[in-house]
């Protein structure tokens, strides 16, 4: 017997945009697990282009790894990847006039049955649903963040903030960029989410837990993005869930 860990991904366009610029997956392979979320940058060039190419960097570094462990050694891969995803989308914004001052934001989170490795550039979020509560470990690369940070402003007016959508960091933007990556040690029974702003503008984190609470995985996806057009839904919303089943499975 042993614990197998489960995956759920879903991503929607939302109420008021005419196109979904978000993109991501999610991949298990019984005791190891791969999620990934990428938010095309809103009224900018081909914001769909660059996060399907985020996506797809990921999942090919996932599907041919190389000389770095993708589990063993997730930080390292995941700044290396996120690196290369950059390097991509920039170039590629520079080839194509069409494509000049497209980016995107990337979040990615690679689990065993130890830990979750979250890596991530801009405003995309991870959260840490665990026996105590509902945690945020990502932190948000964004104006209005380091400006609570500078205590310039409180967290109540940064929601509200009119440049609360100005990043300090995206992928194809810049020639580098310098990715957060956090380590969170879990148990059966915890969860860990991945989403774009358009279901954390529109749904408080109370919420968000709740609402993990009351559903299964297979309905959880769902559940958020359903909440989050019934408040609005005035951006593209994507989630991705990886789950450690508090219930051992048989081996096959």
């Amino acid at each position: 017997m042993r614990f197998l860990l489960k995956t759920a991904f879903l991503t929607d366009k939302g109420q008021k945009r005419p196109h979904n610029e978000d993109q991501g997956f999610c991949r298990e392979e019984e005791d190891k697990a791969l999620a990934v979320v990428c938010d095309g940058m809103g009224g900018h060039n081909a914001g769909d282009v660059a996060s399907l190419m985020a996506a797809e960097t990921v999942e090919a570094a996932w599907n041919d790894p190389g000389e770095v462990d993708p589990v063993q050694h997730a930080a390292t891969w995941l700044t290396e990847v996120i690196a290369a995803a950059n390097h991509r989308i920039y170039e590629k914004a520079n080839e194509v006039s069409a494509y000049r001052g497209m980016g995107t934001t990337l979040i990615s989170a690679v689990a065993d049955q130890e830990k979750v490795v979250i890596g991530h550039v801009g405003d995309s979020r991870a959260y840490h649903y665990h026996q105590e509560g509902l945690t945020q470990v990502s932190r948000d690369q964004s104006l209005v963040n380091e400006l609570v940070d500078q205590g310039e402003i409180s967290e109540a007016e940064a929601e509200v903030h009119p440049r609360k959508n100005v990043l300090t960091q995206a992928l194809g933007t810049e020639t580098t960029v310098t990715p957060e990556v956090v380590e969170a040690a879990w148990a059966p029974g915890d969860l860990v989410l991945l989403c774009s702003d358009g279901l954390t503008d529109k749904v408080a984190d109370e919420s968000i837990h709740d609402m993990l609470t009351r559903h299964p995985l297979s309905e959880a996806a769902r559940t958020l993005i359903d909440a989050a057009n019934e408040a609005g839904g005035d951006d593209n919303i994507t989630v991705a869930l990886i789950q450690y089943p508090a219930v051992e499975t048989a081996e096959r």
